[in-house]
Protein backbone atom coordinates (compact mmCIF):
# COMPACT_ATOMS: atom_id res chain seq x y z
CA UNK A 1 0.00 0.00 0.00
CA UNK A 2 1.40 3.39 -1.01
CA UNK A 3 2.00 6.27 1.37
CA UNK A 4 -0.85 8.22 -0.19
CA UNK A 5 -3.25 5.32 0.32
CA UNK A 6 -2.14 4.91 3.93
CA UNK A 7 -2.69 8.62 4.52
CA UNK A 8 -6.16 8.44 3.01
CA UNK A 9 -7.01 5.39 5.12
CA UNK A 10 -5.74 7.09 8.26
CA UNK A 11 -7.83 10.21 7.60
CA UNK A 12 -10.90 8.06 6.91
CA UNK A 13 -10.45 6.24 10.23
CA UNK A 14 -10.04 9.53 12.10
CA UNK A 15 -13.11 10.99 10.39
CA UNK A 16 -15.17 7.91 11.26
CA UNK A 17 -13.96 8.05 14.86
CA UNK A 18 -14.97 11.71 15.16
CA UNK A 19 -18.31 11.25 13.41
CA UNK A 20 -19.35 8.12 15.32
CA UNK A 21 -20.66 9.92 18.46
CA UNK A 22 -22.68 12.31 16.31
CA UNK A 23 -24.16 9.39 14.35
CA UNK A 24 -25.11 7.64 17.60
CA UNK A 25 -26.75 10.76 19.04
CA UNK A 26 -28.63 11.33 15.78
CA UNK A 27 -29.90 7.75 15.85
CA UNK A 28 -30.99 8.05 19.47
CA UNK A 29 -32.91 11.25 18.71
CA UNK A 30 -35.01 9.35 16.14
CA UNK A 31 -36.32 6.70 18.55
CA UNK A 32 -40.06 6.21 18.37
CA UNK A 33 -40.21 5.22 22.04
CA UNK A 34 -39.04 7.04 25.13
CA UNK A 35 -35.79 5.11 25.29
CA UNK A 36 -32.16 5.77 24.46
CA UNK A 37 -31.72 2.90 22.00
CA UNK A 38 -29.16 2.65 19.25
CA UNK A 39 -29.92 1.57 16.61
CA UNK A 40 -33.22 3.36 17.19
CA UNK A 41 -36.31 1.33 18.08
CA UNK A 42 -38.46 2.68 15.25
CA UNK A 43 -38.05 6.04 13.56
CA UNK A 44 -39.85 9.21 14.60
CA UNK A 45 -39.33 12.98 14.69
CA UNK A 46 -41.50 13.18 17.79
CA UNK A 47 -38.73 14.40 20.07
CA UNK A 48 -37.81 17.27 17.79
CA UNK A 49 -41.40 18.40 17.96
CA UNK A 50 -41.44 18.16 21.74
CA UNK A 51 -38.22 20.14 21.91
CA UNK A 52 -39.98 23.04 20.19
CA UNK A 53 -43.46 22.68 21.67
CA UNK A 54 -42.49 22.08 25.29
CA UNK A 55 -42.38 25.44 27.08
CA UNK A 56 -39.40 24.48 29.22
CA UNK A 57 -37.18 23.36 26.36
CA UNK A 58 -38.32 26.19 24.11
CA UNK A 59 -37.53 28.73 26.81
CA UNK A 60 -34.05 27.26 27.27
CA UNK A 61 -33.42 27.48 23.53
CA UNK A 62 -34.49 31.12 23.50
CA UNK A 63 -32.32 31.89 26.54
CA UNK A 64 -29.28 30.22 24.99
CA UNK A 65 -29.65 31.94 21.62
CA UNK A 66 -30.20 35.36 23.23
CA UNK A 67 -27.25 34.98 25.58
CA UNK A 68 -24.96 33.73 22.80
CA UNK A 69 -25.93 36.57 20.46
CA UNK A 70 -25.42 39.30 23.07
CA UNK A 71 -22.27 37.72 24.52
CA UNK A 72 -20.77 37.85 21.03
CA UNK A 73 -21.54 41.57 20.86
CA UNK A 74 -19.95 42.15 24.28
CA UNK A 75 -16.80 40.27 23.27
CA UNK A 76 -16.39 42.08 19.96
CA UNK A 77 -17.19 45.47 21.53
CA UNK A 78 -14.32 45.04 23.99
CA UNK A 79 -11.87 43.21 21.72
CA UNK A 80 -12.13 45.51 18.68
CA UNK A 81 -11.01 48.81 20.28
CA UNK A 82 -8.37 47.01 22.37
CA UNK A 83 -6.87 45.25 19.35
CA UNK A 84 -7.03 48.41 17.24
CA UNK A 85 -5.31 50.63 19.82
CA UNK A 86 -2.58 48.07 20.36
CA UNK A 87 -1.97 47.74 16.62
CA UNK A 88 -2.32 51.41 15.72
CA UNK A 89 -0.25 53.03 18.43
CA UNK A 90 2.24 50.29 19.41
CA UNK A 91 1.99 51.09 23.10
CA UNK A 92 4.91 50.12 25.33
CA UNK A 93 2.61 48.13 27.59
CA UNK A 94 0.79 46.53 24.63
CA UNK A 95 1.90 43.03 25.58
CA UNK A 96 0.55 43.47 29.09
CA UNK A 97 -2.83 44.62 27.80
CA UNK A 98 -2.91 41.78 25.29
CA UNK A 99 -2.06 39.27 28.03
CA UNK A 100 -4.91 40.62 30.15
CA UNK A 101 -7.21 40.26 27.16
CA UNK A 102 -6.44 36.58 26.67
CA UNK A 103 -6.09 35.72 30.38
CA UNK A 104 -9.78 34.82 30.98
CA UNK A 105 -9.71 32.13 28.28
CA UNK A 106 -6.40 30.73 29.56
CA UNK A 107 -7.73 30.23 33.07
CA UNK A 108 -10.01 27.30 33.99
CA UNK A 109 -13.66 28.35 33.51
CA UNK A 110 -14.45 27.59 37.15
CA UNK A 111 -12.01 30.31 38.29
CA UNK A 112 -13.62 32.91 36.04
CA UNK A 113 -17.06 31.70 37.10
CA UNK A 114 -16.16 31.97 40.79
CA UNK A 115 -14.92 35.52 40.30
CA UNK A 116 -18.08 36.61 38.49
CA UNK A 117 -20.31 34.81 41.01
CA UNK A 118 -18.64 36.60 43.89
CA UNK A 119 -18.93 39.95 42.14
CA UNK A 120 -22.62 39.62 41.26
CA UNK A 121 -23.44 38.37 44.74
CA UNK A 122 -21.59 41.31 46.31
CA UNK A 123 -23.64 43.82 44.31
CA UNK A 124 -26.85 41.90 45.07
CA UNK A 125 -27.57 41.08 41.44
CA UNK A 126 -27.15 37.31 41.43
CA UNK A 127 -29.29 35.16 39.17
CA UNK A 128 -29.94 37.63 36.32
CA UNK A 129 -29.57 36.97 32.62
CA UNK A 130 -27.20 39.92 32.14
CA UNK A 131 -24.76 38.16 34.48
CA UNK A 132 -24.43 35.28 32.03
CA UNK A 133 -24.17 37.59 29.01
CA UNK A 134 -21.36 39.68 30.50
CA UNK A 135 -19.55 36.67 31.97
CA UNK A 136 -19.65 34.77 28.67
CA UNK A 137 -18.63 37.86 26.74
CA UNK A 138 -15.60 38.56 28.91
CA UNK A 139 -14.53 34.92 29.23
CA UNK A 140 -14.67 34.33 25.47
CA UNK A 141 -13.27 37.74 24.50
CA UNK A 142 -9.93 36.07 23.72
CA UNK A 143 -11.32 34.64 20.48
CA UNK A 144 -12.32 37.90 18.73
CA UNK A 145 -9.22 39.57 20.20
CA UNK A 146 -7.03 36.98 18.48
CA UNK A 147 -8.88 37.01 15.15
CA UNK A 148 -9.12 40.81 14.97
CA UNK A 149 -5.45 41.19 15.93
CA UNK A 150 -4.55 38.74 13.18
CA UNK A 151 -6.57 40.75 10.68
CA UNK A 152 -4.96 44.01 11.74
CA UNK A 153 -1.44 42.56 11.50
CA UNK A 154 -2.16 41.55 7.91
CA UNK A 155 -3.24 45.11 7.03
CA UNK A 156 -0.79 47.22 5.02
CA UNK A 157 0.17 50.24 7.11
CA UNK A 158 1.10 52.11 3.94
CA UNK A 159 -2.60 52.62 3.24
CA UNK A 160 -3.05 54.25 6.63
CA UNK A 161 -0.06 56.49 6.07
CA UNK A 162 -1.35 57.48 2.63
CA UNK A 163 -4.74 58.36 4.10
CA UNK A 164 -3.10 60.49 6.78
CA UNK A 165 -1.08 62.28 4.10
CA UNK A 166 -4.34 63.10 2.31
CA UNK A 167 -5.71 64.62 5.52
CA UNK A 168 -8.03 61.82 6.65
CA UNK A 169 -8.94 61.84 10.34
CA UNK A 170 -8.44 58.86 12.65
CA UNK A 171 -12.14 58.09 12.54
CA UNK A 172 -12.28 58.26 8.76
CA UNK A 173 -9.26 55.96 8.45
CA UNK A 174 -10.84 53.40 10.74
CA UNK A 175 -14.28 53.57 9.10
CA UNK A 176 -13.23 53.57 5.44
CA UNK A 177 -9.99 51.57 5.43
CA UNK A 178 -9.49 49.44 8.53
CA UNK A 179 -13.04 48.29 9.22
CA UNK A 180 -13.78 46.91 5.70
CA UNK A 181 -10.47 45.01 5.72
CA UNK A 182 -10.95 43.36 9.11
CA UNK A 183 -14.71 42.77 8.87
CA UNK A 184 -14.29 39.02 8.13
CA UNK A 185 -12.10 38.68 11.21
CA UNK A 186 -14.68 40.47 13.35
CA UNK A 187 -17.44 38.20 12.07
CA UNK A 188 -15.36 35.07 12.63
CA UNK A 189 -14.56 36.12 16.20
CA UNK A 190 -18.25 36.74 16.83
CA UNK A 191 -19.08 33.31 15.38
CA UNK A 192 -16.61 31.59 17.70
CA UNK A 193 -18.10 33.31 20.75
CA UNK A 194 -21.67 32.55 19.65
CA UNK A 195 -21.10 28.81 19.25
CA UNK A 196 -19.02 28.37 22.41
CA UNK A 197 -21.47 30.39 24.49
CA UNK A 198 -24.27 28.06 23.43
CA UNK A 199 -22.38 25.10 24.86
CA UNK A 200 -20.97 26.72 28.03
CA UNK A 201 -22.30 25.30 31.30
CA UNK A 202 -20.04 26.06 34.28
CA UNK A 203 -20.06 29.86 34.09
CA UNK A 204 -23.78 30.06 33.29
CA UNK A 205 -24.61 27.84 36.25
CA UNK A 206 -22.37 29.61 38.77
CA UNK A 207 -23.34 33.21 37.90
CA UNK A 208 -27.10 32.62 37.53
CA UNK A 209 -27.90 29.24 39.02
CA UNK A 210 -31.08 27.61 37.78
CA UNK A 211 -32.94 30.93 37.43
CA UNK A 212 -31.54 31.34 33.90
CA UNK A 213 -31.91 27.86 32.45
CA UNK A 214 -29.79 27.68 29.32
CA UNK A 215 -29.83 24.51 27.24
CA UNK A 216 -26.79 22.90 28.92
CA UNK A 217 -28.32 23.61 32.34
CA UNK A 218 -31.69 22.30 31.15
CA UNK A 219 -30.06 19.07 29.98
CA UNK A 220 -28.33 18.66 33.35
CA UNK A 221 -31.57 19.27 35.24
CA UNK A 222 -33.46 16.81 33.03
CA UNK A 223 -30.94 14.06 33.76
CA UNK A 224 -32.32 13.86 37.29
CA UNK A 225 -35.59 12.55 35.90
CA UNK A 226 -34.14 9.99 33.51
CA UNK A 227 -32.75 9.91 30.00
CA UNK A 228 -35.03 10.75 27.11
CA UNK A 229 -34.38 11.11 23.36
CA UNK A 230 -35.24 14.80 23.58
CA UNK A 231 -31.75 15.37 25.01
CA UNK A 232 -30.29 13.79 21.89
CA UNK A 233 -32.49 16.06 19.78
CA UNK A 234 -31.06 19.09 21.58
CA UNK A 235 -27.53 17.79 20.97
CA UNK A 236 -28.30 17.44 17.26
CA UNK A 237 -29.59 21.02 17.28
CA UNK A 238 -26.26 22.15 18.78
CA UNK A 239 -24.37 20.34 16.04
CA UNK A 240 -26.54 21.83 13.28
CA UNK A 241 -26.08 25.35 14.59
CA UNK A 242 -22.31 24.89 14.83
CA UNK A 243 -22.15 23.41 11.32
CA UNK A 244 -24.25 26.25 9.91
CA UNK A 245 -22.23 28.99 11.61
CA UNK A 246 -18.81 27.60 10.77
CA UNK A 247 -19.95 26.49 7.34
CA UNK A 248 -20.86 30.07 6.48
CA UNK A 249 -17.63 31.24 8.05
CA UNK A 250 -15.61 28.76 6.03
CA UNK A 251 -17.46 29.73 2.86
CA UNK A 252 -17.21 33.50 3.18
CA UNK A 253 -14.40 34.06 5.69
CA UNK A 254 -10.64 33.83 5.34
CA UNK A 255 -10.30 30.47 7.07
CA UNK A 256 -6.73 29.62 5.89
CA UNK A 257 -5.42 32.95 7.17
CA UNK A 258 -7.11 32.47 10.54
CA UNK A 259 -5.53 29.03 10.79
CA UNK A 260 -2.11 30.58 10.39
CA UNK A 261 -1.33 30.73 6.65
CA UNK A 262 0.21 34.13 6.03
CA UNK A 263 1.68 33.74 2.56
CA UNK A 264 -0.71 33.96 -0.41
CA UNK A 265 -1.67 30.87 -2.35
CA UNK A 266 0.47 30.11 -5.35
Amino acid sequence: MTGRALGTLYLAVVAAFLAAPIAVVLGVSLNAERRLFFPPDGLSLRWYGEMVLDAGWRGSIEYSLLIAALAGLVSVSVALPLAYVLWRHRLIYAKVLFALGIAPFMLPPVITALGFMTFWASVDNYGQIENVIIAHGMFLMTLPLMTISLGLESTDRAMVEAAQTMGASEGTIFRTIILPLIRPYIISGYAFVFVLSLNEYIIAYMVAGFTVETLPIKIFNSLRYGYTPIMASVAVLFVLIAVAVFGLFGRYGNLPRLLGRWSPER
